[in-house]
């Protein structure tokens, strides 16, 4: 297993919560928590649970869910690696508001909130990194609740989802392409409807040539029809 501080630093200068602080400041922080590692399938945070540590992800995937009284399931996120899960509870000395668990062998970081708290205190800087996480959670999250609310269909929900998916995984390409790693049992957690209605209108979407799927691989054939499915 790496050390702390060469598992993280790699992580923070792609894409995490600190890739810009000053090398001290990466210092103090590789130097809080422990590293550990589990399967797919293991639970690194519950719904509901009193927030006493954050999860930074240093490899793996982990799907962020939360579940309603009646036990229906939405699938709201994919962590990646650089992600700090529990962030806005240990901030608000709450309750997690979600569930994460593990898509696939994952190592990653805890640290208590305590240290952490105390940390943002001592760094200016890091809070300012914290703030700026919590506003793109916010983004995110208003870009969910907007997409459940204003997509009355389960092909506009679907058609707005593979848009999203296609468009952040081609970087502006012309040509949107990406991997599917989801089940369609998955994908119907994301879009609040049933695997058998995603199944139904992936074909759908195949038949009228809007998409086409091979194996994992899901290439966009007409963004513009797809497009305004979605709207």
């Amino acid at each position: 297993m790496p050390e702390p501080t060469d598992c993280l630093t790699c992580h923070y200068r792609s894409q995490g919560m600190f890739c810009s602080l000053a090398p001290e400041t990466l210092a103090d922080f590789n130097s809080l928590g422990t590293l550990a590692m589990l399967p797919a399938g293991a639970t690194l945070i519950r719904e509901g649970d009193p927030c006493k540590r954050i999860i930074v992800l240093c490899t793996g995937l982990a799907m962020l869910s939360c579940s309603s009284s009646a036990g229906t399931t939405m699938n709201i996120r994919v962590a990646h690696a650089g992600d700090v899960i529990g962030l806005s509870a240990a901030i608000s000395d709450g309750c997690s508001e979600a569930t994460a668990v593990t898509m696939e062998a994952t190592l990653f970081k805890v640290i208590s909130r305590a240290h952490f708290m105390t940390f943002l205190n001592h760094h200016g800087e890091a809070s300012l990194h914290a703030a700026k996480l919590l506003a793109q959670d916010y983004m995110c999250s208003f870009e969910e609740a907007r997409r459940l609310a204003l997509s009355t269909t389960v092909a506009s929900r679907l058609a707005t989802l593979l848009l999203d998916w296609g468009r952040s995984a081609s970087g502006g390409k012309r040509d949107i392409s990406f991997t599917m790693t989801f089940s369609h049992e998955a994908i119907a957690g994301f879009t609040g409807t049933t695997r058998e209605s995603i199944t139904r209108t992936l074909g759908a979407f195949q038949r009228k040539e809007l998409i086409r799927i091979r194996g994992t691989s899901v290439r966009i054939l007409a963004e513009a029809k797809l497009a305004q499915i979605a709207c």
